[in-house]
């Protein structure tokens, strides 16, 4: 309580004393006196319980506040718990998963059964912002001396989240271009074998060494940069210049010249997604004969209800600096290196059967000497269908057919299955 309300109850207890002597006979000297000490121990009466009063306030104010401090503290300690992983939870932290690929291959070229991929995740949460990635893949189920498979590690790097929308990724990643480079596990896509141009031309699966950037520009808008170990092609021979020949799987490889890659992806719309990424490299020959390299990439994927189509183009442009040496990619035409196709599809119930299926037409065009004035072009139509059971399991067939003017055809068909996890 103010002093000046204390002030104000003292004058109004003075004021009825006052009054309520002069409303009787007026009393005698002792009598006077008697009342003034009464009037007096009651108002030190009075004024001991206010400051006993205000005493009580100033304390509950600050309980109250002690209390305020002590919710904040616990609020914050639960923030700092939920953020940070128990030192000893460590396979909350952990996850593992994978995929895998059996194909039978009925074709002009071959007739074999493959257990052509089997590969295995192992990622980890360091902290909320911190983790690490990690892909394992055995090829053909059997690696060794005189084997037909390998042990290859395609990816492992370590993410960092710098905000809500980027991330920053070093060590060995995927190459962020064309469609399935990133997402190739067999239930993503229509086809056994992976399509021919983003097999000869991108070359999926490519991985490299460096640092990348990822995230957000605007909703809808996405970006990635990277900074990376670059290709080395074979300089002579039949692979002479072909782009698939240069990749060096970041084992022990050269890094006199590395490679920068940046992609823009709009995904505005639900179902869709449309994506341009480019790449240049000074020199794919790592200084042996400086021919530096341009690629460019330009994709959509639309899933809208049961329709679906896949659209995609690259290209590449190698340039040498000078003639000095005679070993030149236009001398085998493979200064330019093109391919592109397109894949309607469709998917959806089908009667009372349990799963989904889905089929697809693929029309493919590529050429890895299209630099030449002979006509080196492929062509291949694909059909078939995919049953997917449950979402991580599928069943497949397609049919091929090529036209290849000057080239030898490989018609037949493919049968396999896969899952993911």
């Amino acid at each position: 309580m103010t002093r000046l309300m204390r002030q104000c109850l003292l004058a109004s207890a003075c004021i009825f004393a006052v009054t309520s002597v002069r409303a009787e006979a007026p009393p005698s000297a002792e009598e006077m006196w008697r009342i003034i000490q009464s009037q007096q121990a009651q108002i030190e009466a009075l004024q001991r319980q206010l400051e006993l009063t205000d005493k009580k306030a100033a304390e509950t104010e600050q309980k109250v506040a002690e209390t305020d401090q002590k919710v904040e503290i616990t609020g914050d300690m639960i923030e700092q718990v939920a953020s940070t992983p128990a030192a000893g939870n460590w396979a909350d932290r952990t996850q593992i998963g994978g995929y895998g690929e059996l194909h039978y291959n009925n074709l002009d070229s071959k007739k074999e059964i493959d257990f052509h991929r089997f590969v295995l995740f192992f990622n980890h949460d360091f902290s909320d912002r911190i983790r690490f990635v990690s892909e394992v893949e055995l090829e053909h189920a059997v690696a060794g001396d005189g084997q037909n498979g390998e042990v290859e590690l395609e990816q492992a790097y370590v993410e960092f989240d710098l905000n809500a929308t980027n991330v920053l990724r070093t060590g060995v990643f995927l190459i962020p271009v064309g469609i399935l480079n990133e997402t190739h596990e067999p239930p993503t896509f229509y086809g056994v074998e992976r399509n021919p141009v983003e097999t000869n031309i991108i070359p999926t699966t490519w991985w490299e060494g460096g640092a990348a950037l990822h995230g957000e520009l605007a909703p809808g808008w996405g970006y990635d940069l990277t900074l990376s170990s670059g290709l080395d092609v074979n300089q002579s021979g039949s692979s002479a210049y072909l782009i698939r020949s240069g990749r060096t799987k970041v084992s022990e490889a050269p890094a006199d010249d590395g490679a920068v890659t940046a992609r823009i992806k709009w995904t505005g719309l639900p179902g869709v997604e449309i994506g341009v990424a480019g790449q240049y490299q000074g020199d794919v020959t790592q200084g042996d004969q400086g021919v530096s390299a341009t690629l460019f990439e330009a994709h959509t994927e639309i899933r809208r209800g049961p329709f679906g189509l896949r659209a995609l183009y690259a290209r590449w442009d190698l340039d040498k600096a000078s003639v000095i040496n005679a070993s030149d990619p236009a001398a085998v035409g493979r200064d330019e290196q093109m391919g592109w196709y397109v894949e309607p599809s469709i998917r959806g119930h089908l009667w009372d059967i349990p799963g989904e299926f889905g089929a697809f037409v693929r029309y493919n065009v590529w050429d890895n000497n299209a630099g030449s004035s002979n006509d080196t072009e492929y062509k291949q139509i694909n059909a078939g269908f995919n049953y997917w059971p449950i979402p991580d399991v599928v069943f497949k067939f397609d049919a091929q057919q090529q036209d290849n003017q000057g080239n030898k055809n490989d018609n037949g068909f493919n049968l396999g299955v896969g899952y993911q996890f």
